[in-house]
């Protein structure tokens, strides 16, 4: 849609426009490119620029070879003759672009038809030739000055005024304008310099007028004896001259980046703001609820952002650059929009800053579009994980339920004491039944949605504990371990029980494995709630780790710590990412051959806000 509207205000625009690439082909045009410049061929699009003129100069054709290579603008006045044979005068806008995601190039070409205005230009001169102009002079010997009668007509003097050097620069307006007339005369006295300047003159009748004022000097054994030169009035040219480049700069900053919506001035020193129609709607306001100015356009920005676009105006005018900066702004009917604003300064020809010119658009669909981007680049992220976890889960979680197994299975095959054999079936059953769980746990994960939210439910943490360790009852007691759980039997937490499950089977064979060879297993398990979390505690006597050697590496994957040849360095890791996907956290403590203390926090459930009102509802088991 934005490519074909783009095709669309491109086509239609009212410039005479053409892309091309980096072999000068055509790839776009406007229709004022065939109509201004009598191109009768209307299928150009591949052809090179060459091709549809023929007799472009080297000149031009430098021109385009430099702005391609530094994707600079510049511009040039040239004659064409057309297929009739008629002369054109066209100034060429040529500007070179670069893609960098596509690695394209070529260039913008603007070719302004300027053939009536050159025709006016000569017509003017020849006017000039025949008109009178005014005439002026000052000698210095007589101390003398003289004016002709268009001079005095075009300072609004009467026929008859005697005129004088001081009261001549007197009429020209105080400042830069006098300033630099007194400075032409003075060089032109002192050093014989002739001058052609453009300044404002202030009439005896107190108008403004813009004149041009040419002079030089008479020099006789090196000393000016004389001033003379011509006076012209320029004011209406000039006016015009000065609309026209104003509103040049605006149309500027319009079509060469071919994104802007709304135009706008500010003024620097009467601190008014001036909007085109389309900015009004850009900002949501009417132009009679609008007082144009500056503090009326920063009551519409959002707070946050104001100090942002206050400092980036005031860094691009000190620095003398284009400044292009997002905001966002707020309606009047409350609804939040994001805006890029780019800008550049005009300035007196002392230098001062006089007004900042700059082009606006709304860029709320793109923000809207980018954020939307974000959010699905996250969830696939998160789906990916989810999926390496679950990978992670299956190996990890059923190696473990097929050791036991295979455990149990190798004690009853060796077994003949017929009430120890009825005690492993038990135990073999028991473990079916919890690999069974696991499996069902599992396929949960896959079916779950990709919101964390979601995916949790509460759950009991006691009887999940309870059925982790009937499943490795075979493993505890071949070690003759020993699993003090201190756990209130109304404690629910928010989790997804697959996770929870292999979060309490990982520690519970991580105790067993790294279990001290010089002393029983002992693992102590706690849990409390303290405010809206539930804090649980694992513990065991076994090897320990060195934390100092070991700590910014143990969740790592892969990372062992032991020489076990059961090591796979999977199951921290594993359970670091379940405990965090469900909002909690892990942390540890550990000394070696003294052991280790696994501190997990988890999201409790609101019933736990109630869990000490029933006393029969508390459990607390010990296993030993």
């Amino acid at each position: 849609m934005e490519t074909h509207s783009f095709n669309f205000l491109f086509k239609e625009s009212i410039y005479p426009m053409a892309i091309v690439d980096h072999e000068m082909r055509f790839l776009n045009h406007s229709k004022l490119w065939l109509q201004d410049l009598g191109i009768k061929d209307s299928n150009i699009i591949g052809k090179t620029f060459y091709d549809v003129f023929p007799n472009t100069p080297e000149e031009i054709k430098i021109i385009h070879e430099h702005c391609l290579r530094h994707t600079v603008k510049q511009s040039k006045i040239q004659t064409i003759t057309q297929s009739d044979g008629s002369q054109k005068w066209v100034d060429w806008q040529i500007k070179g672009w670069k893609e960098e995601s596509k690695k394209l190039s070529g260039l913008l070409i603007v070719a302004e038809d300027i053939t009536l205005k050159k025709r006016k230009e000569e017509l003017l001169l020849n006017i000039q030739r025949v008109a009178k102009i005014g005439g002026w002079e000052f000698d210095f010997v007589a101390n003398k000055a003289y004016l002709s009668d268009i001079t005095k007509e075009i300072h609004e003097l009467p026929l008859d005024y005697e005129m004088d050097l001081e009261k001549g620069l007197e009429f020209y307006k105080e400042g830069e304008h006098r300033d630099k007339i007194t400075r032409v005369v003075n060089e032109a006295v002192t050093h014989h310099m002739p001058w052609d300047i453009e300044t404002i003159l202030i009439t005896a009748k107190g108008n403004e007028r813009w004149v041009r004022s040419i002079g030089e000097c008479e020099v006789v054994d090196n000393k000016c004896i004389r001033i003379y030169g011509t006076f012209q009035d320029i004011d209406q040219k000039k006016r015009i001259e000065l609309h026209n480049q104003e509103i040049s700069e605006r149309l500027t900053i319009a079509t060469t980046d071919a994104a802007n919506i709304g135009i706008w001035e500010y003024n620097i020193f009467n601190r008014k703001v001036t909007w085109d129609d389309n900015l009004y709607r850009i900002y949501g306001v009417t132009r009679d609820k609008f007082e144009e100015t500056i503090d009326a356009w920063e009551a519409i920005i959002h707070p946050d952002d104001k100090i942002h676009c206050h400092n980036e105006i005031e860094l691009a005018i000190v620095n003398n650059k284009k400044c292009t900066i997002e905001f966002r702004i707020i309606w009047p009917n409350g609804e939040l929009r994001y805006i890029r604003s780019e800008f550049t300064i005009s300035r007196y020809q002392n230098g001062v800053p006089s007004r900042l010119i700059g082009a606006t658009w709304d860029i709320t669909e793109a923000k809207t579009a980018e954020q939307n981007l974000k959010e699905l680049l996250e969830v696939t992220s998160e789906q990916n994980d989810s999926l390496m976890n679950f990978a992670h889960i299956v190996s990890h979680n059923l190696r473990s339920h097929s050791s036991n197994l295979s455990m149990l299975t190798g004690f009853l095959t060796q077994e003949e004491d017929e009430n120890e054999k009825s005690s492993l079936v038990k135990m073999l059953n028991d473990a079916s039944i919890s690999l069974n769980e696991t499996v069902t746990h599992l396929s949960e994960v896959v079916h779950v949605k990709t919101n964390s939210e979601e995916k949790m439910k509460k759950t009991n943490l006691l009887k999940a504990i309870i059925a982790v360790e009937k499943n490795i009852r075979a493993l505890l007691n071949e070690k003759e371990a020993v699993c003090n759980i201190s756990v209130d039997a109304s404690i629910n937490i928010q989790a997804v029980p697959a996770y929870l499950d292999s979060i309490l089977l990982n520690l519970f064979t991580n105790s067993i494995k790294y279990s001290s060879p010089k002393r029983k297993p002992i693992i102590d398990i706690k849990a409390e709630v303290k405010d809206d979390v539930v804090l649980f505690t694992f513990a065991d006597n076994g090897l320990g780790i060195n934390l100092e050697k070991h700590g910014k590496k143990l969740f790592g994957m892969y990372k062992t710590f032991h020489k076990n040849k059961d090591s796979k360095g999977i199951g921290l890791f594993i359970t670091k990412n379940q405990i965090e996907a469900m909002n909690g956290k892990i942390e540890v403590e550990s000394t070696e051959d003294i052991g280790t203390s696994f501190k997990l926090t988890f999201k409790k459930t609101i019933e736990n806000e109630h869990h000490k009102k029933n006393e029969k509802d508390r459990e607390h088991l010990y296993y030993r």
